[in-house]
């Protein structure tokens, strides 16, 4: 394999070699994985950003039709897009999936700057060091938190967004104070522990997800939580349960100016399609969509429909 040159994060160096590593004595079916992620790595780059480096991933054709930003969800890292990537690359879109500080291959905040407004400060100045103009946006879970703030706060050229699994919770003082405690007890104190992949999967599959996972799918989930800050898990747990953000959220989605449609899960249970049907309803401009026999994690539950989803709004709004 080819080396990598550019400057890059310990996280990442680390992995990588992770992968030379198991490129020796490997079986046929895990060479292949182990190639294909070394591929991927090629498209990697980083920027500096607020004093910390930040990974994003940039491929597609050389002139292409557009691009398209992804924006990853809570406790999650750029590979989560890997399949929709490769299917926008091949209808000729450039993408760009980035990594949040304190997730994926991007640097940790040692100053533990976690909230929202740090994620769309650092989306703003990531934008404008790669030059990146005139783009779409896809974002899940989490990420449309970030992509709403960015929005809000920063003059943009965004064209279009997509936003999946995400939509307005009920919320009040009891679950504002007992929502996040339960979460990052779930996630910080016993996942995060976790040594084998079985019981995190067991638990997604139960809890998140209504189709079957791929077995490297299941391995992209389970990096996620040896590559995120447990510390930026915290933070933006008390911060997307707390009665401030969810305050906020309608007058960000009436804020937007853009095409924005809301894809849900007929089967998510954290996200309910009723509450993503409520942001619709608030958005000047906005769609919804609800994809059958789905739960929170479409993008690694039904990637291809992830992405024939994508390309049909962003082939609208070009």
């Amino acid at each position: 394999m080819s080396s990598y040159s550019e400057p890059s994060s310990e996280k990442f160096r680390a992995y990588r070699q992770r992968l030379l590593d198991q490129l020796k004595g490997s079986t046929k079916g895990e060479r292949n994985r182990v190639e294909y992620e070394l591929e991927l790595m090629q498209k990697s780059h980083f920027v500096d950003v607020g004093g910390l480096l930040h990974h994003y991933h940039d491929s597609g054709p050389e002139h292409p039709r557009g691009t398209v930003l992804l924006i990853h969800g809570w406790d999650c890292w750029w590979m989560w897009w890997h399949r929709i990537i490769r299917t926008l690359n091949a209808e000729g879109y450039r993408t760009i999936a980035y990594d949040m500080k304190g997730h994926g291959w991007s640097e940790n905040d040692p100053r533990n700057r976690y909230q929202i407004n740090d994620f769309a400060r650092d989306l703003d100045e990531l934008t404008k060091a790669i030059g990146l103009d005139e783009f779409h946006v896809a974002a899940f879970s989490f990420g449309p938190f970030v992509a709403l703030d960015y929005a809000y706060r920063y003059p943009n050229s965004v064209q279009s967004m997509t936003f999946f699994n995400f939509g307005y919770l009920p919320n009040n003082e009891f679950i504002s104070k007992a929502a996040p405690v339960s979460l990052n007890f779930i996630f910080n104190k016993m996942m995060r522990r976790l040594t084998w992949w079985l019981p995190a999967y067991m638990f997604a599959r139960l809890a998140l997800s209504r189709n079957s996972i791929m077995m490297h799918d299941i391995n992209v989930g389970f990096e996620s939580l040896g590559l995120c800050d447990s510390e930026a898990i915290e933070q933006t747990t008390y911060q997307i349960t707390s009665l401030e953000t969810t305050g906020m959220l309608p007058e960000k989605v009436r804020a937007l100016k853009v095409p924005v449609l809301f894809v849900a899960g007929e089967g998510d249970g954290i996200m309910t399609p009723e509450n993503a049907r409520k942001l619709q309803e608030m958005a000047e401009l906005g769609s919804y969509l609800c994809v059958p026999d789905c739960g929170h994690l479409i993008t690694l539950e039904l990637p291809e429909t992830a992405s024939e989803i994508v390309l049909g709004h962003i082939s609208r709004h070009s």
